[in-house]
């Protein structure tokens, strides 16, 4: 099938590198391998790095919080914070994928930017991945007079499977009655196990996603073991009620099968009650973003940057 995909984009769809889901260790490495260098030209100055340990969901093992603090003493009553959720179709990925974003946010806004190492499948297939995030949130709650976090800012955000884990989270938080979350931003959200909107079933060869692939992300992310009754939680379309959420800024791509059901799910959040901001970008596919160079990227990273601040209440 023929797309109308931005023009910016066309150089690079060859090089880009799609999820291998298939050769899910083969991938990771990869990825790994990839990043490297990308992450070793990153100029984390004015940012201070450090490595933390949340204590395990259900006494299970400690989880590694990565935790980005802008240089300088935090202001009189602490910073706002963002809990950053890497994507990777619950497969693939690691805290070295949000390096850059986490370095940008904490310089450019002056928030304290915490990112998780989850579990990941088949190995570990829901619920661990998402209670690893619970826990590492419930931490940065807990710890926020140690890391100089305002504990009333604290969001929550992700792309992909980032956002769809994100998405989860949160209504975990809210279900369980756990720690306040201001804020989410749910990127190109991997939501609906169902794979049902009209965008999944039509692209099929998309490029960096495509249904196909949709349908192994969500076979090993539910695990062999699926017996049909997925939860809310691992899969936040089928929730059946979104009140209550925080104020949310939702993003999709055009071409991008995970398209509508964002759409839909940030209209369900409105009929809730919740205040949210939709935008659905031009002529862009899942993952275009990495082409940092197109007009289109720059403008959806300018807009994050800008939903974050309010989200946020950066100026507060």
């Amino acid at each position: 099938m023929a797309y109308a995909i931005d023009p910016e984009f066309l150089p690079f769809l060859d090089i880009l590198p799609p999820p291998e889901l298939d050769d899910v260790e083969g991938g990771r490495a990869r990825l790994a391998e990839l990043l490297a260098p990308i992450n070793a030209a990153v100029d984390t100055s004015g940012v201070t790095v450090t490595d933390h340990f949340a204590p395990g969901p259900k006494g299970g093992a400690d989880v590694l919080v990565r935790v980005y603090t802008p240089d300088g003493a935090a202001p009189a009553g602490g910073r706002p914070a963002l809990l950053d959720i890497h994507g990777g179709g619950f497969v693939s990925g690691s805290v070295e994928m949000e390096h850059g974003m986490c370095v940008s946010v904490a310089r450019q806004l002056g928030i304290v930017a915490a990112t998780v190492e989850y579990r990941l499948a088949p190995e570990h297939p829901f619920p661990a991945g998402i209670e690893d995030c619970y826990a590492a949130l419930c931490w940065l709650h807990d710890t926020a007079e140690d890391l100089g976090v305002d504990p009333d800012r604290i969001g929550v955000g992700g792309q992909s499977a980032g956002g769809g884990l994100t998405a989860g989270t949160v209504l975990l938080a809210r279900d369980r009655g756990g720690p306040p979350v201001c804020f989410q931003f749910l990127g190109i959200p991997e939501l609906d196990h169902r794979l049902e909107t009209a965008s999944m079933r039509a692209f099929t060869d998309t490029p960096m996603w495509s249904h196909p692939q949709a349908v192994l992300s969500w076979q090993r992310y539910l695990g062999p073991d699926h017996d049909g009754d997925v939860s809310p939680y691992a899969s936040p379309s089928i929730a059946p009620d979104l009140a209550g959420l925080p104020p949310t800024y939702l993003t999709t791509m055009e071409f991008d099968p995970l398209r509508d059901e964002g759409i839909v799910y940030a209209l369900r959040l409105m009929e809730a009650g919740v205040q949210v901001e939709l935008h659905s970008f031009p002529g862009t596919f899942h993952g275009s973003s990495l082409v940092t160079s197109a007009a289109v990227s720059r403008r959806a990273n300018e807009e994050l940057l800008v939903a974050l601040r309010r989200g946020l209440r950066v100026d507060q």
